[in-house]
């Protein structure tokens, strides 16, 4: 069966998708579209289980979702007065 893994993607200064997998530490890819930056961490994490495979120690740091550890659920934006100094 498929693996399923949260995915942050976010966009730089420079207009650059960057896009990373927490649950796999040093995941990450980026794209000049979302879809690339999708495209990208899609193979990033595929490389990163194929070394999980034979490294026994990086396999222990990847979380597949099989405890309770609280997950990431969501991103939001806040509305906050505005400071007086802005």
């Amino acid at each position: 069966s498929d693996l399923n893994f949260t995915i942050i993607v976010t966009q730089d200064e420079e207009g650059v998708f960057v896009s990373s997998c927490p649950a796999i530490p040093g995941c990450n890819s980026k794209g000049k579209t979302y879809e690339e930056a999708e495209t990208h961490i899609k193979e990033a994490i595929r490389l990163c289980l194929e070394v999980a495979k034979t490294d026994e120690a990086y396999r222990d740091t990847i979380d597949f979702g099989e405890d309770a550890r609280p997950r990431y659920v969501g991103i939001t934006e806040l509305s906050v007065p505005r400071p007086v100094f802005l």
